[in-house]
């Protein structure tokens, strides 16, 4: 599992492993990933199917109560095909604008 953080982001990428070893790890790690924007890059993952993506559910519940936010990248999947609660989009770009605009969104709360 690689993590890469850049401020107050981090993109999480995994290469040889399943979808099951992949959230495991992630939630092992989560403790030292808690307090950043995480995207979960998953390019290189073949065959994935919107179960999969599912399992990414509980840690993303979780990471986004707790004001931060969660993005799958992946272009296999459409976001219509997976829950409300998981925020998936097609591009590494795409989710740094959306952690960008809710970044902005969660300071305008704070502010009110």
């Amino acid at each position: 599992m690689i993590f890469d953080t850049n401020g107050t982001t981090t993109i999480i990428t995994q290469e040889k492993a399943t979808i099951t070893e992949f959230v495991k790890g992630v939630e092992e790690a989560y403790e030292n990933l808690k307090n950043n924007n995480l995207i979960v890059n998953l390019f290189s993952m073949k065959g994935i199917t919107a179960s999969d993506i599912n399992e990414f559910l509980r840690v993303s519940k979780k990471h986004k109560a707790a004001k931060h936010s969660f993005v799958i990248v992946t272009d296999s999947i459409s976001y219509t095909d997976v829950p409300n609660e998981l925020t998936l989009v097609p591009s590494l770009r795409e989710a740094h604008d959306l952690i960008e605009m809710e970044e902005i969104e969660r300071d305008l709360d704070l502010q009110e």
